[in-house]
């Protein structure tokens, strides 16, 4: 018999925790190769943590809402047999008598030498695993953890919030201290705007929002204070694009055995826009501007409960549009069974949303931060234009469509912001009617 580890994946380099929320086995049950174990929730999606051995669930670490580190154990799963040697084991043999008198002494040094950590203070505040831990690596005390200001959901203190702490306390110098009867004049409060207050009567009915709405609402507010949003619109004429796609449709679904949307040809086109203008493909930090390498679209897409993701397409100016058409509706899929996983979500440099999949002929989106830039595709409707010709001009029915460009005014200029879509224009109503897929 040998016991097994199971700890919390990585999950993408910016997830450094993650939140149980619920656990699909529970202790003595048994457990196949594979098999999801619990789920968790980061800031970014909700996923579970399969096991990577066949045996019986023996111990549960942690419990539902606990708050856990990447790489923290938080079961451990009995097993038949070895385990190989690049699987975590638990040694059952006990350390002898000197070992443990050891032990002993440093345990009781560490308790002289500083108080412990606690997962909740007196105060009520909670600290996560990973912040706790790098608390007692960096000899931050509870007091000291008191005083941080969290940023976190709740006041919560982050990774960040600490390790900026600890790097602001080593940078300040060393102050003398000197008694002084004159009291210290008291800080200033921050003056915080409120909301006003919200009448409810007996009628109205109170709706919790999910924890996935309270993200998606704060990333929202958090982009339109960061960036000075800006919009350009303009308006596509993608006639020979709807006649091609009715053309062809058919025989890529017979071919691919995939079904062909609108969706994967504007992202293709918006990718080779990028490439042309690879300034809008940045982001910015602080008075840095970051130039992407790497194109990578973020594609809305909704969600059973109305909220929203943005799965990524990764390198997308290297797909052909079979390619883009697998990835587009593959990512789209998972996407409303809630089977995305964390890396999937993860490094966009510019975001696409289609506002015309609910009617709307044109949106003025939010920037999707630390992007720069976000397109809005318009529903492509059929509408009276003027045709030139060789023989004069005439009016024809045509399809067409409206494109909202918002971009962060503070980098990306208006010029800069026009002169994307009208290309995007160019490139979608030059489409070949006769070209192969």
């Amino acid at each position: 018999m040998a016991r097994f580890e199971l700890k919390l994946p990585k999950m993408g380099e910016s997830v450094a925790e993650a939140t149980i929320t619920s656990w699909l086995k529970e202790v003595g049950d048994t457990i196949e190769l594979d098999e999801a174990v619990v789920e968790i929730a980061t800031d970014k999606v909700d996923s579970e943590v399969p096991s990577e051995v066949e045996g019986t669930l023996v111990e549960v670490m942690f419990q539902k809402d606990d708050v856990v580190a990447v790489g923290e154990t938080i079961a451990v799963i009995e097993t038949e047999g070895e385990i190989s040697s690049d699987q975590s084991i638990i040694d059952e043999v006990e350390a002898p008598d000197e070992v443990a008198e050891v032990e002993k002494t440093i345990e009781k040094a560490t308790e002289v030498v500083a108080a412990p950590i606690t997962k909740t203070s007196d105060s009520g505040k909670f600290y996560s695993p990973l912040v706790r831990n790098i608390a007692q690596t960096e000899g931050v005390s509870m007091q000291e953890l008191e005083t941080i200001s969290g940023s976190g959901k709740d006041g919560r203190v982050t990774k960040e919030d600490i390790l900026s702490y600890i790097e602001n306390k080593e940078k300040a110098p060393q102050k003398e201290v000197v008694p002084a009867k004159v009291e210290a004049p008291k800080p200033k409060e921050k003056v915080t705007a409120k909301a006003a207050p919200v009448s409810v009567n007996g009628e109205d009915e109170i709706i919790e929002m999910s924890r996935m709405g309270k993200l998606v609402a704060k990333h929202m507010v958090d982009s339109v204070q960061t960036s000075a949003h800006v919009q350009s619109f303009i308006e596509i004429d993608v006639t020979n694009i709807v006649k091609w796609r009715n053309k062809v449709k058919d025989a890529f679904l017979k071919r691919e055995g995939e079904k062909l949307t609108f969706t994967p040809i504007f992202m293709q086109a918006i990718a080779s826009t990028i490439k042309k203008y690879p300034l809008i493909n940045i982001a910015v930090s602080g008075d840095s501007i970051i130039k992407k390498k790497n194109i990578n679209l973020g594609m809305a897409a909704a969600l059973p409960d109305g909220n929203l993701i943005v799965p990524v397409i990764k390198n997308a100016d290297q797909l052909n549009l079979v390619g883009m058409t697998k990835s587009v509706n593959d990512l789209a899929n998972r996407a409303r069974k809630n089977a995305l996983k964390p890396d999937e979500i993860q490094d966009g440099t510019y975001t696409v949303t289609n506002v015309g999949g609910f009617g709307s002929i044109m949106g003025t989106p939010i920037i999707n931060q630390p992007q720069v830039a976000i397109l809005a595709l318009g529903a492509i409707r059929k509408v009276p234009a003027v045709i030139e010709t060789s023989e004069g001009d005439f009016i024809g029915i045509r399809q067409k469509m409206f494109v909202s460009h918002s971009y962060d005014h503070r980098v990306v200029n208006g010029a800069l912001g026009g002169m994307f879509i009208k290309t995007l224009k160019e490139i979608l109503e030059s489409w070949d009617i006769n070209q192969d897929f």
